[in-house]
């Protein structure tokens, strides 16, 4: 059974930061493209980050230079440190799985975790 579990949200201040998990099994993890992917309140869902299986990272404009993706093979595992947080980062975090295709379509993924709720409020 595949299952990506994430955790590490919660609530934090404004310029603050916060490091997400997601524990993935149930499919070769090392082989996958892992990605974030967020919701507003009331808004869509919006890719966040990508790391491939070779490490190579990938991020959206609005957390360039703020959010670091990574992985960790041997733990089956994928991070997303958030560092100097906006209100605007509020959101549901999901962590999701792309074997192949194009990582910014949301609708290609294979697998997607439940969420972890991440709000930045002072």
């Amino acid at each position: 059974e595949v299952q990506l579990v994430e955790s590490g949200g919660g609530l934090v201040q404004p310029g603050g930061s916060l490091r997400l998990s997601c524990a993935a099994s149930g499919f070769t993890f090392s082989s996958y493209f892992m990605s974030w992917v967020r919701q507003a309140p009331g808004k869509g869902l919006e890719w966040v980050s990508t790391i491939n299986s070779g490490g190579n990272t990938y991020y959206a404009d609005s957390v360039k230079g703020r959010f670091t993706i990574s992985r960790d093979n041997a733990k089956n595992t994928l991070y997303l440190q958030m560092n100097s947080l906006k209100p605007e980062d509020t959101a549901v975090y999901y962590c999701a799985a792309l074997m192949w295709g194009d990582y910014v379509l949301l609708n290609e993924y294979d697998y997607w975790g439940q969420g972890t709720q991440v709000t930045v409020s002072s």
